[in-house]
């Protein structure tokens, strides 16, 4: 007898009767971008997306959870830079007031906290500067790991005060995950979980989001605390089975669509919940292409956050979100 596969691809229904994989928008979480103006504002290298004012920020998560997606992720964009990243942990900081705002005016939807310096340091590094004795030049300094960890976990803790649902430390310092896991049960927030940035290289598809933000270093890369692209597997089992140790609750592979291998591997070795990032070069690449008349945007952005879930994804931060929930909704219409 012959295989015929094509049996059941031949219509739409036989085809949704027997996919394996499944896409919701419950399993979106919607990033949003907020500072300290009442203006929004386009961000020109990634078109559709704005910075947001607090306001604004209340709108799109209220219009997030209306389509179905039951998150949103936060990244604060401070009118106040300096060395120490004062601002990321300060009580009337960006994120701390948007937080307030959403969970006061959108109570059913989850706000998650990312949880790093970056967006707040004069010099765009994920913690504070430290000399190198003995080095010179570009080696002559380094950011200071432990001293990043009590920053970091301060930031943590003024997060969950102010209403933060899930903390996400993306900062890649050795130990953050316990630092901060140690500092939310001593304050009292031992039913926060932790979203671990576990596995985050680094990457050149976070130009766009350098833009947005405003994170760019002013010297020197990120090389020396983000994963080395060509690490392989050992690293980011390492990496990853550290942050278990030490108490994630969920997992992270950022960038997704160049790691998808290290997201499957992810998901096979460790009994947390993955997340995938689909980060912002990943984002503009295909809104650049469809701009351009080169690719259907929208078969595009479901085929990619497809391909997400079926390397294992548990969920999938994604600037296409909102219009991904949109879509699947009219598909499920017709």
């Amino acid at each position: 007898m012959q295989d015929r596969p094509r049996r059941l691809r031949r219509t739409p229904a036989l085809r949704a009767l027997t996919r394996e994989v499944h896409l919701h928008p419950s399993q979106f979480i919607h990033p949003i971008f907020v500072h300290e103006r009442d203006t929004v504002t386009d961000i020109a290298t990634m078109p559709g997306v704005q910075r947001h004012s607090i306001d604004s920020a209340v709108a799109q998560a209220r219009e997030a959870l209306a389509l179905g997606i039951p998150s949103v992720i936060l990244f604060g964009i401070p009118d106040h830079k300096d060395a120490l990243g004062t601002q990321a942990y300060a009580e009337e900081g960006i994120i701390q007031r948007a937080t307030r705002a959403i969970k006061a005016s959108v109570p059913g939807i989850s706000v998650i906290a990312d949880t790093c310096l970056c967006e707040y340091t004069d010099h765009g590094h994920c913690g504070p500067l430290c000399e190198v004795p003995g080095h010179s030049g570009a080696d002559a300094w380094t950011v200071d790991n432990d001293a990043s960890l009590a920053l970091l976990a301060q930031t943590a803790v003024s997060q969950a005060r102010a209403g933060a649902d899930v903390i996400a430390p993306s900062a890649m310092m050795d130990g953050q995950v316990a630092a901060i896991r140690a500092a939310l049960d001593a304050a009292g927030f031992t039913h926060i979980p932790v979203m671990s940035y576990a596995v985050k290289y680094a990457s050149a598809y976070y130009g766009p989001f350098r833009d947005a933000a405003g994170s760019t270093p002013s010297v020197g890369n990120r090389a020396t605390y983000q994963m080395d692209p060509a690490g392989g597997y050992r690293e980011a089992l390492r990496e990853a089975r550290l942050d278990a140790e030490q108490g994630a609750d969920t997992l992270m592979v950022k960038p997704a669509l160049a790691y998808l291998d290290v997201l499957n591997l992810l998901k096979r070795e460790f009994d947390l919940p993955v997340v995938a990032y689909n980060v912002s070069g990943e984002y503009s690449l295909i809104k650049a292409a469809a701009a351009a008349g080169f690719m259907d945007e929208r078969r595009t952005v479901l085929e990619t956050l497809t391909g997400f879930r079926r390397a294992g994804a548990d969920a999938i931060i994604t600037y296409h979100a909102m219009d991904a929930a949109r879509w699947i909704a009219e598909d499920a219409r017709k």
